[in-house]
């Protein structure tokens, strides 16, 4: 049977930290109902943090993964105490590094039928136990094993969309090499993602929430990709263009992928927001329509807008995004042409920061971001909304 014919699974996730806090990871495993075949792995470095904190992230990437699958009900077995309680609601929740995580992990599940959670002995947790030792062996330098693999399942992360071949780029000037970022000490080249919003469309002219409404570019739009097309196309180090499935990003992307004579390849999980009923109004109209719903969203990233998605549900496809890239293109330079809530979150991932950066960041169209994710869990943000390429 093959793994998609699943839709019950078991997640079994385990985290861990050699210090607590200290160097962190965590694993998860995808297993059929009757453990016989083993439908998909996840294991990634954290970097500093402590043991609750990486067994929660376990948690959320078993929860995608499982999702990755076609799954529709999880029976989630670990052997932390505190997050199988917390989860199944017996605990609160009080330590504020926590709060977050369990909102993410809150999110996934409100995508599924039903999950169930069960805790069990450290000793028959050993397979996603020793995927979070991989992990942090693998930051260390133990060895070379990829930070994500999805076993039994060869779909890649990526889909091409254009079988166009790849031509011989021209001598350009050489861009920034950077074997770490500087004093924080991560060790090892980096995935290096240069973050490129869309250009201008006509909801955006009108400062319109536009999610999963499918706009062209305006005239304008087009000549913004255009000249970013022109400024990154100097660089000589970019291996791969990604792009969010929508109109708007594959157009922005199109511009660079011609100058290039690169291939966009295209990944569903950097599609926009859903923003339901809220599609196409203003913010006052949003406000006007469903003012307690709208209130609440500004300020609480579980809320979700009528029929659409919250930013805790968006972040959790931006961090498996992330985690494919980076299972991709490790140690690359890859162009991710997508949204304003994509890139924000990315940037919050890079940055290790709270919820308020999505209400406090501004991002202007076609302007240009750059996060680097390190094999030891590190990570930077080396540049936040470029624009100067569009007013020359």
């Amino acid at each position: 049977m093959s793994s998609a014919a699943h839709t019950r699974v078991i997640v079994e996730a385990d985290g861990g930290s050699r210090g607590n806090p200290g160097p962190a990871g965590y694993g998860a495993v995808v297993l059929s109902p009757d453990r016989s075949e083993v439908l998909a792995e996840r294991r990634l470095a954290l970097g500093i943090a402590t043991n609750n904190v990486a067994e929660y992230r376990g948690l959320i990437a078993g929860l995608t993964a499982a999702a990755d699958v076609g799954a529709r009900e999880v029976d989630v077995r670990m052997d932390s105490k505190l997050v199988v309680e917390q989860m199944a609601g017996r605990w609160k929740v009080k330590h504020p590094d926590m709060i977050p995580l369990n909102r993410e992990a809150a999110a996934l599940v409100r995508g599924f039928d039903r999950v169930s959670y069960q805790w069990i002995p450290r000793a028959e947790n050993s397979h996603a136990d020793r995927l979070a030792n991989e992990a942090m062996d693998a930051a260390a330098g133990k060895n070379r094993e990829p930070a994500v693999h999805v076993a039994d399942r060869p779909t890649a992360p990526v889909v091409e969309k254009s079988a166009a071949p790849v031509a011989e780029k021209s001598a350009a000037p050489v861009a920034e090499k950077s074997a770490g970022p500087g004093w924080t000490g991560a060790v090892g080249a980096p995935t290096r993602l240069l973050l490129l919003r869309h250009g201008q469309t006509p909801l955006s002219v009108e400062r319109r929430y536009s999610g999963r409404g499918n706009p062209v570019l305006t005239e304008l739009g087009a000549q913004q990709a255009s000249a970013a097309a022109g400024y990154l196309a100097q660089r000589d180090d970019i291996a791969a263009i990604v792009a969010s499935p929508l109109a708007r990003a594959q157009q922005t992307a199109g511009a660079l992928a011609a100058k290039m004579g690169l291939r966009v390849s295209t990944l569903d999980e950097l599609t926009e927001t859903d923003f339901g009923a809220w599609e196409g109004l203003t913010f006052k109209e949003a406000g006007e329509n469903h003012p307690d719903v709208h209130r609440k969203w500004l300020g609480d990233t579980s809320v979700a807008p009528p029929g659409g998605e919250s930013f805790d549900v968006v972040r959790a496809r931006v961090q498996s995004a992330r985690e494919k890239l980076i299972s991709a293109h490790a140690g690359s330079t890859v162009v991710v042409v997508t949204h304003v809530t994509p890139i924000k979150l990315l940037l919050q991932l890079a940055l290790d920061v709270g919820p308020s950066i999505l209400y406090r960041l501004h991002l202007d169209l076609a302007s240009l971001s750059i996060a680097e994710f390190y094999p030891d869990g590190g990570a930077s943000v080396r540049l936040v909304n470029e624009t100067s390429y569009l007013h020359k």
